[in-house]
């Protein structure tokens, strides 16, 4: 049987019971980058299995007919990524679309999503959001891509390079106005931060500046009262750009 198992996007201690019982009952394990999984199985003091092999973009083909043989012999195979849920801006659908045509039963174990993680953080509407992995890199197609969204109320959530976020801010500040928004870094890490406030602001901020680890984008939907400059009738939420820092121990 093969288990998809969401690991850790940083701190290791949010790797689940049935997790951690998929990975010491794995006889193979496909993962993103063996060097980071072996590092998290071995903070859990769990033997390397007799099989691991990367399964990437590049070699998914090869990999998902590897691990559909592996199952039909009866194999327990772990899939994962280096952080989060394979398949979800990472590999991983080609193989469980292979799994599900060849009728090899597979199940998910669930565990940190930074999408989730994000959402909450960002204090913008919950009730509806859509996820859409990252952006593109050129300047028209990046526009386009955020220009599907303008006229839709959920929240919109997507991943981004730290090199390139001031240039997504300016992106989504051109085409969808200056709306509320939430730049998150380090989601679970030790140096976890959140800047809200409004796209412009956001902008000014990230202008510039050298950003390190691993971001989320989140942008509110159209609805005025998330708008600059918006007066509202009851208790809206204020412009004011903020950066919260957590510890986890």
């Amino acid at each position: 049987m093969l288990h998809v198992v969401a690991t850790p996007i940083g701190n290791l201690e949010d790797l689940s019971p049935r997790a951690l019982a998929a990975f010491r009952a794995a006889e193979a394990i496909a993962c993103e980058d063996t060097r980071r999984t072996w590092q998290l199985l071995a903070h859990f003091g769990i033997p390397r299995p007799a099989q691991m092999f990367s399964y990437r973009q590049g070699n998914e083909e090869k990999i998902s007919r590897k691990v559909v043989e592996l199952a039909h012999e009866g194999k327990e195979v772990v899939l994962c990524s280096d952080g989060g849920y394979p398949g979800i801006s990472d590999p991983g659908y080609r193989l469980l679309r292979l799994c599900a045509s060849e009728d090899v039963p597979y199940d998910v174990i669930p565990g940190a999503s930074a999408v989730n993680v994000a959402l909450l953080l960002s204090a913008l509407p919950t009730s509806s959001f859509t996820f859409r992995g990252f952006p593109p890199r050129g300047p028209g197609a990046i526009r386009n891509w955020f220009a599907e969204d303008k006229d839709k109320e959920h929240t919109l959530i997507c991943f981004e390079s730290p090199f390139r976020i001031a240039a997504t801010l300016e992106a989504a500040l051109d085409v969808l106005g200056d709306r509320e928004a939430a730049v998150c870094l380090e989601l679970t890490k030790l140096h976890e931060r959140v800047h809200r406030g409004y796209l412009s602001g956001l902008l000014e901020e990230f202008k510039g500046r050298k950003v390190k680890g691993e971001l989320v984008l989140a942008i509110a939907g159209s609805n005025p009262k998330f708008m600059h400059n918006h007066e509202p009738n009851g208790d809206s939420a204020h412009g004011v750009a903020a950066e919260k820092e957590m510890k986890s121990e």
